[in-house]
């Protein structure tokens, strides 16, 4: 069993308030250190890779292979409880010295002026698993990373990242387990709200400029998981099956955008074999793509338990093994010493790490507990990206925002009384500030500690706070028939419907969990002025969608949730998200219908219990992934990827299409409503013979009667196609489709256009404002 699975069936105990406090005798370790002349490492004039050369070589072998081990960030004797048998070795140890009680620990070399390694994971904000790795440590949890690529929005995801980055530093952590840079391939996956949706380029620039964020507070974000991590069913055994060229364009596009627009200081390779491989161990993924074609400095960490091997792993060009109860990077000094493994591989793997130290400024300017943690302004931004990212589904008759005559309210449902959803379940749990509690619908144990957690930040209650002159009532929708009632004597009835998703665990399905969907539509049978606002980290089915007036998807909305669905369902804003990812319309119409290797009986925390079979995990959709697969397939989803409804309406006029040695295209937005609004113009090309791909957005807020010539320019990788047989990007001549759309089924202008051919195919980012 892989430690982190043994770690997640520790949250049934509780820390110590101590474990919290760090020992910070390490803290001004490099300050001091740097104006020591017998530190030239220490000197900032230099670049950080020469930095690193120079420490590396004033370092002692051990000194240099403890920085490939990390150790777990905390121990089970520091509790002062009997520890049951299960528990391995691994965690039967105090919290090591100096480690702030998190998911990885390297302690410090004062001899070196080097501070000790503290990792946490960190998706959505910083982590602080079931809250009991340091009791009573809270974080501003921001939204799930879907409302983020909901928003289009990339200034934001630096501001995001920038969050995240401040207060981990602020509590002492250097290292962010960040950049969930994985597609959605399968919308039942349980861990798609810590991703960006199923767009490359959506996906590695919203999840680069977060990385990006994260390092400008001097802490190294990571990028992961590498690669082809698109399921929870069987992560540890699956091998994800694919040819090199589709996967060159779909998910390795997508991390090479994040990294040219972030540069993460780390990446973290997967659990699952690629093409008969693991991706820890894999030359073409780590050596060849990421390091010699990508020309990558920083280092490459293995997940949690995602190591099988020591020679193969360091041939492969895995840098560091993180915590797990069977390490093999224990025997390297003895390898090293006996000749079997070069001791210059090990100094290369020391100055990846501590040249991605030096880069971000994390040696320079330490981590230390207790720093100033600006809670309000982070709390702004969290609100901002909610308010960006859901998206408005459906709005028949205008029913939102709710008009001045809607004086009796009924919400029902969804824990709207106490919170929202502020994070799925799993490693990235955040702990917001203000409190939280779980939905446990009768889980026990693990299972119960492992639910998304609740942020108590009432939607009822803001929506009261807004509308003191309505009545506004409240049912927690356990018996349909009881709020049918209810809703049949109001103005308006507004369902919330939580849809909770875990990492380890797939959905069985696209419906909503304890009798949600019949709720809602008993609610719309009883009145047709019925709003569904939706919290949840995947696409849903709506059998209900017919009955309904208005579709709001919250997704997890974080740490000011509450408040922002209440200001998108005044009025007081409006919706401006767009769908990352494509509701489909049943499960029929994906590439796997059924989930490979899943069974309901083995859903346990974290893909616990009993052990799944090896299995191939064959991508048939290839770069087809999400929009470009129901194109392929001449299939209807339920709504498109990047679709998304305002509060007023928007004309395009005179597009224009320019071909020649790139793509680029022109045209007049007007806001023809009554109010400010926020459109998303998105540019859409096929090489000749493949399926269409967004290679370029515009994101423009206009005033009422407004209207601004935009242009938008395509990524040139994104006219390209993989060429196997020559290694590289070719882009083939000839006539492109291209349009410009609201989604990327709603067209809104469209020509042939005559691009050149070329084999050059230069690595920058196209014109997305």
């Amino acid at each position: 069993m892989k430690l982190l699975g043994l770690l997640m069936a520790s949250t049934l105990l509780t820390a110590p308030a101590g474990l919290a406090a760090a020992d910070g005798a390490d803290s001004g370790v490099a300050a001091s250190a740097a104006s020591q002349a017998d530190r030239p490492w220490m000197n900032t004039a230099l670049s950080p890779d020469e930095r690193a050369r120079l420490a590396v070589e004033a370092m002692t072998l051990d000194e240099q292979i403890s920085l490939m081990r990390t150790q777990i960030g905390f121990g089970l004797l520091s509790l002062g409880i009997p520890l049951p048998d299960s528990v391995p070795e691994t965690m039967r140890k105090h919290t090591p010295e100096g480690a702030l009680g998190s998911a990885g620990f390297i302690a410090a070399m004062p001899r070196l002026g080097l501070p000790a390694i503290q990792m946490t994971d960190a998706s959505l904000g910083v982590g602080n698993l079931g809250g009991f790795l340091r009791r009573g440590d809270e974080a501003t949890a921001l939204p799930s990373s879907l409302a983020l690529a909901g928003s289009f929005n990339t200034d934001l995801a630096r501001q995001a990242g920038r969050v995240v980055g401040a207060e981990a530093h602020a509590k002492g952590f250097n290292v962010q387990l960040a950049g969930g840079v994985n597609l959605t391939r399968e919308p039942r996956n349980g861990r798609n709200f810590e991703y960006a949706g199923e767009d490359p380029l959506l996906a590695g620039l919203i999840i680069g400029e977060t990385i990006a964020g994260i390092q400008d507070e001097h802490v190294v974000s990571t990028s992961k998981h590498y690669a082809l991590n698109s399921q929870e069913t069987g992560r540890f055994v699956y091998d994800a099956r694919i040819d090199e060229g589709a996967l060159r364009e779909s998910d390795l596009l997508a991390f090479e955008i994040a990294h040219d627009r972030g540069q993460p200081g780390a990446v973290m390779c997967a659990y699952n074999r690629i093409n008969g491989v693991y991706g820890c161990e894999s030359p073409f993924l780590l050596n060849q793509v990421l390091k010699a074609e990508w020309k990558y400095p920083g280092w490459v960490m293995s997940d949690w338990g995602a190591v099988h091997s020591l020679k193969s792993s360091l041939d492969g060009g895995l840098d560091q093994e993180s915590p797990q109860d069977d390490p093999y990077f224990d025997t390297l000094k003895t390898e090293v010493e006996a000749g079997r493994i070069p001791a210059s591989r090990v100094a290369e793997s020391a100055r990846r790490i501590l040249r991605s130290l030096f880069a971000v400024g994390a040696v320079d300017d330490p981590a230390a507990p207790g720093g100033t943690i600006d809670k309000d302004a982070h709390a702004a931004v969290a609100e901002q990206i909610a308010l960006q990212g859901m998206v408005l589904l459906k709005n028949e008759g205008g029913m939102l925002p709710l008009a001045a005559t809607a004086r009796k309210i009924v919400v029902i449902g969804g824990f709207a009384d106490r919170g929202v959803i502020a994070g799925g379940g799993g490693s990235s749990q955040v702990m917001p500030y203000g409190g939280s509690f779980r939905d446990t619908r009768g889980r026990e144990g693990v299972a119960a500690l492992l639910t998304p957690v609740y942020g108590l930040d009432s939607p009822l209650k803001a929506l009261q706070a807004r509308r003191p002159d309505a009545d506004i009532q409240f049912d927690d929708g356990s018996d349909p028939a009881r709020a049918a009632a209810l809703a049949r004597m109001a103005d308006v009835a507004i369902v919330f419907a939580t849809r909770p998703e875990e990492e380890g665990l797939d959905a069985e399905n696209l419906l909503f969990p304890h009798g949600q969907d019949d709720l809602i539509a008993a609610v719309a049978a009883a009145n047709p002025r019925t709003i569904a606002v939706l919290e949840t980290g995947n696409p849903t089915a709506m059998p209900w969608l017919s009955r309904v007036g208005a579709v709001l998807q919250a997704w997890y909305p974080g740490q000011r949730g509450g408040q922002a669905i209440a200001r998108l369902l005044t009025g007081d804003a409006a919706p401006s998200g767009r769908l990352p990812m494509t509701f489909p319309a049943s499960v029929q119409q994906l590439p796997r219908p059924e989930i490979p290797g899943f069974d309901p009986a083995m859903r346990t925390p974290l893909g616990l219990g009993k052990p799944v079979e090896p299995f191939n995990l064959d991508m048939n959709e290839g770069s087809d992934v999400g929009y470009r697969w129901f194109e392929r397939t001449d299939a209807k989803p339920m709504f498109a990827f990047g679709y998304g409804l305002t509060y007023t309406t928007f004309d395009y006029r005179r597009p224009s299409f320019h071909g020649g040695d790139g793509l680029t295209a022109e045209v007049t937005l007007i806001n023809t409503g009554s109010r400010a609004g926020i459109e998303v113009a998105q540019l859409y090309a096929a090489p000749p013979g493949r399926t269409h791909r967004l290679v370029g957005w515009a994101r423009v807020e206009l005033q009422p009667g407004e209207s601004r010539r935009v242009t938008i320019s395509a990524d040139p990788r994104l006219l390209a196609s993989w060429d196997t047989e020559a290694k590289g990007w070719r882009r083939a001549g000839g006539r492109f489709d291209a349009y410009i759309g609201r989604s990327a089924e709603q067209v809104e202008g469209r020509a042939q256009v005559r691009i050149g051919a070329t084999a050059d195919v230069p690595r920058t980012l196209g014109g997305v404002r």
